[in-house]
């Protein structure tokens, strides 16, 4: 499935751009003009790497500083274990699109407990 995340021009380089579907997606514009697209949902606790900290090709996320690779969804710093799924970006007449992988994602345990019935 593609969707549109929205212009280029409205997302700056050092930005992220929540994308509210479930499972939540975000589309990363580096400081170098890369873009990049993963599940938003940090795959350690229930916290939007939206608001986290892009350093290059990393995301950092906000509630436990866990670190995620752009390009490949791989942890790069715990407490994180699990990757974050990732997306494929294009930009059309000056559009970002993000296809969603068909991948099943990598949830965190509060959530996935939550959806089993448990408690969270």
């Amino acid at each position: 499935m593609m969707i549109p995340a929205c212009r280029l021009v409205d997302l700056p380089r050092g930005e992220a751009h929540r994308l509210d579907i479930d499972p939540p997606v975000s589309v990363f514009h580096t400081d170098d003009g890369e873009l990049f697209a993963i599940d938003d949902t940090c795959t350690h606790q229930d916290a939007s790497l939206a608001d986290g900290w892009l350093e290059g090709r990393e995301v950092e996320c906000p509630l436990h500083a866990s670190k995620f690779n752009l390009k490949s969804g791989a942890v790069d710093a715990p407490p994180a274990k699990l990757p974050v799924r990732t997306h494929e970006v294009f930009v059309e007449d000056g559009m970002i699109y993000v296809r969603l992988s068909t991948a099943a994602p990598n949830l965190p345990p509060c959530i996935a407990a939550r959806l089993a019935g448990g408690v969270a």
